[in-house]
């Protein structure tokens, strides 16, 4: 089984431009953490420090490479910025 993984800690998001699964939208300094395995992104969020993760509304998302998970990656921390792309679903972000 192929599978990598990316974290990016201490983004500042805006409000509206993260939503989770579990609790709704959240903002403020978060930690994005993107596993990509068995063809598919899975995508989790957390407050920077905290112990708890939350799954991004959406996630998974079917992604046939390692390559193109870690540019979803980033268009996720991108949007989660408040980018152009921030109201963009996670489908959205990786058919970009």
């Amino acid at each position: 089984m192929t599978w990598a993984s990316w974290t990016t800690v201490g983004i500042h998001a805006l409000p509206g431009a993260v939503r989770t699964a579990e609790i709704g939208v959240i903002n403020g300094d978060l930690t994005i953490h993107t596993t990509w395995s068995e063809n598919l992104a899975h995508v989790a969020v957390q407050y920077t420090g905290a112990t708890d993760w939350y799954t991004m509304e959406g996630s998974p998302v079917p992604c046939d490479s390692e390559e193109a998970s870690r540019a979803f990656h980033q268009a996720v921390v991108e949007a989660a910025r408040g980018g152009e792309r921030a109201e963009a679903s996670l489908e959205e972000l990786f058919q970009r």
